[in-house]
């Protein structure tokens, strides 16, 4: 009997866990018998046999956070940021929410007195500066971003908390994801999936970078898989430190959109235009992109094969008939 918390659940990954939730009926072997979806604005409830609770909150309050804890929860997972661009851009915004609501989440986690499982939700920008390349487990974090800096501090805040029996924390650095559905968002990396999304949608769109700009990249299906699969192993198996880099692919730019032409023809790659963003290029190439994430292999994570998969996944889940919009 397990009741569990999204944070950032109003967020495509958060709507699709808790789709996937709500399919399953069970997480970490166990029968859920309630949900609470959390973010800014009142997330949508999916279609579920347990309850689930929707809530307008602001992390950083924490009687809106405390408001969600309310009868308890097993298992959390922890989403809700401000994305990278935006971090950067407002630097009390990024400390507010990115810190001081990851702190609020994880102490109501602890004040419960029951050591929940917390899934946090990491990025690779916690590599850069003088990380090797490729990044090897263990390596220093070295974040040259504020939003890769408050999610190396989260990490730290997870596992000394974890160390403490606070909760049964694992932290898991996500790649960029693509390709993401909706609409364009302020983070940095939100270009890797606009120039693949809209294309494939009809649509125009921008590429800030040049084709040769590797990426370390995942599909949306797979970080849903990867959050499950986090919650679901004996948090002692990550040992003393709770945070891992995902397994993931590296590819450029260019072979991601050639992979698209590959699986969608020619079509898509004609809408993509290649003006460079100094703003977006600065951020970016900061970030690390070749990790050998070998510990995360051993606990049971996988890379995506191909890009291939990813923008057929994109055309199975989330496209949008443009001519009947």
């Amino acid at each position: 009997m397990t009741k569990v918390l999204i944070t950032g659940g109003g967020g495509f990954i958060g709507q699709k866990l808790a789709k996937r939730l709500a399919t399953d009926g069970t997480v970490r072997g166990q029968k859920i018998t309630g949900m609470t979806l959390i973010d800014l604005a009142e997330p949508t409830a999916p279609e579920a046999p347990f309850p689930v609770r929707t809530l307008a909150a602001d992390i950083s309050d924490t009687s809106a956070v405390a408001q969600a804890y309310q009868g308890g929860q097993d298992v959390i997972f922890h989403l809700a940021a401000v994305v990278s661009g935006a971090a950067e851009a407002d630097f009390d915004l990024g400390m507010r929410v990115n810190l001081d609501g990851t702190l609020n989440i994880f102490q109501a986690a602890r004040d419960q007195g029951n050591c929940p499982v917390v899934v946090y939700s990491s990025s690779c920008a916690v590599h850069g500066g003088e990380a090797p390349d490729p990044v090897t487990d263990g390596v220093e974090l070295n974040p040259q971003t504020s939003y890769g800096t408050q999610k190396a501090i989260g990490e730290l805040l997870l596992n000394d908390m974890s160390r403490k029996g606070f909760l049964d924390g694992r932290g898991l650095r996500l790649p960029t994801i693509s390709i993401r559905p909706g609409k364009p968002n302020a983070a940095a990396s939100s270009f890797m999936s606009s120039i693949f999304r809209e294309p494939l949608q009809g649509e125009p769109a921008n590429c800030p970078v040049s084709r040769d700009y590797p990426v370390w990249h995942l599909p949306p299906r797979m970080i849903v898989e990867h959050l499950l699969h986090a919650a679901t192993i004996a948090g002692a198996s990550f040992g003393p430190n709770r945070n891992i880099n995902l397994p993931g692919r590296t590819d450029t730019v260019g072979e991601m959109v050639d992979a698209m032409t590959r699986v969608a023809g020619p079509e898509p790659a004609k809408l993509i235009t290649w003006n460079s963003d100094p703003v977006i290029e600065k951020i970016v190439m900061g970030w690390r992109q070749r990790l050998l994430p070998e510990k995360a292999i051993r606990l049971g994570f996988r890379a995506p094969e191909s890009f291939e998969d990813s923008v057929r996944w994109f055309l199975e889940d989330d496209h949008r008939d443009v001519a009947g919009s």
